[in-house]
């Protein structure tokens, strides 16, 4: 259920009724924004009087709805939310570029490419020390190594890490990272959500192979409800039937997510499609379709990567890339 306060409402009076509320055994999650105040209620609220409440002074308007993620809901919060992730703002109208190898190979490797990245426009630094593989056989990252080579690459740029995380019990080693990754493999992976519901880290959580949006957003509120509202969803692509491209990219998604959720959006044209020659088209087709970001893979050589070299960029690539995103944006 909504509440809708109107702008009059004091603040003793929200008091009062937010205390109200929870005496009835609910939840409140309380957005306030510059004409009003919604309070969302989580819980049984079967026994509340609509009536009752419409008939409230400070109630613009009480609205049940059907939707099980709650925090993550337009409708609880209806302006955008903005995510800090080392001073850089995504969402709300503020646009980031997430950049870099798949795997940290090395730190000549990490280094060049963070500065290359920077020069071109990009705004935060992706890199995978931990990397989930199809096989047991390829490269699994350079793991705790990789994630001190990231932070040097930090310390030589200024630019945040972006990285991702495997499993819960990895958090210790996470400490010093400015935004936590659940891959797709691991969008479900439910022990893992709580337990980075209770950090105040920015998560960047990617779409499952197959997952439904609601699916997705089920998965956000996973973390939201321990207390974490720093939650970044990205689209990389599903699974079908098609062969050319190593996913579908749904950019249907973007703005249907827009309408759905508060939540920031980004988008991975990368793993999306699996070819560095689509990069530049589906990155502008996402900018132009209301994502907040983008997340490329950037390597000094791709054809001598130890993993994902087919969709990562060169250096030259990528800066083309960036001038092209920045003239999508110029039209929308």
């Amino acid at each position: 259920m909504i509440a809708v306060l109107k702008k009059e409402a004091t603040e003793g009076q929200i008091r009062n009724l937010v205390g109200w509320f929870e005496k009835q055994g609910l939840r409140v999650n309380e957005s306030k924004g510059e004409y009003c105040t919604v309070l969302g209620l989580i819980g049984d609220t079967t026994a509340i009087d609509i009536d009752l409440l419409s008939g409230l002074d400070i109630i613009e308007s009480v609205t049940r709805i059907s939707d099980p993620f709650k925090k993550a809901n337009r409708k609880f919060h209806p302006e955008d939310t903005v995510v800090d992730v080392g001073g850089v703002k995504i969402g709300g109208g503020n646009f980031a570029v997430m950049a870099g190898p798949c795997s940290v190979e090395s730190e000549e490797q990490i280094i060049e490419t963070a500065k290359a990245v920077k020069a071109a426009g990009a705004t935060l630094l992706r890199g995978g020390a931990f990397k989930p593989r199809t096989s047991p056989y390829d490269f699994q990252g350079m793991k705790e190594e990789g994630i001190e080579l990231l932070k040097k690459a930090r310390e030589a740029t200024g630019l945040p890490i972006v990285t991702e995380i495997m499993g819960a019990e990895q958090l210790p080693l996470f400490d010093d990272i400015d935004c936590l990754q659940v891959g797709a493999r691991n969008m479900q992976n439910f022990e893992l959500l709580k337990a980075l519901g209770k950090t105040d880290k920015p998560i960047l959580l990617k779409r499952g192979l197959s997952a439904t949006m609601k699916e997705l957003l089920m998965s956000a509120e996973y973390i939201m409800a321990e207390g974490n509202p720093n939650v970044i969803l990205c689209e990389r692509g599903i699974r079908t039937y098609e062969t050319y491209t190593r996913n579908t990219f749904d950019l249907s998604a973007i703005p249907m997510l827009k309408e759905l959720t508060h939540l920031p959006i980004v988008a991975d044209p990368s793993h999306a499609t699996g070819r560095a020659s689509l990069i530049k088209p589906m990155a502008m087709a996402a900018t132009v379709s209301g994502a907040d970001g983008l997340e490329i893979e950037v390597h000094p050589c791709p054809s001598k990567a130890r993993s994902d070299g087919a969709q990562s960029l060169t250096f030259e690539q990528f800066e083309d890339v960036s001038k092209a995103i920045a003239k999508a944006r110029s039209i929308i």
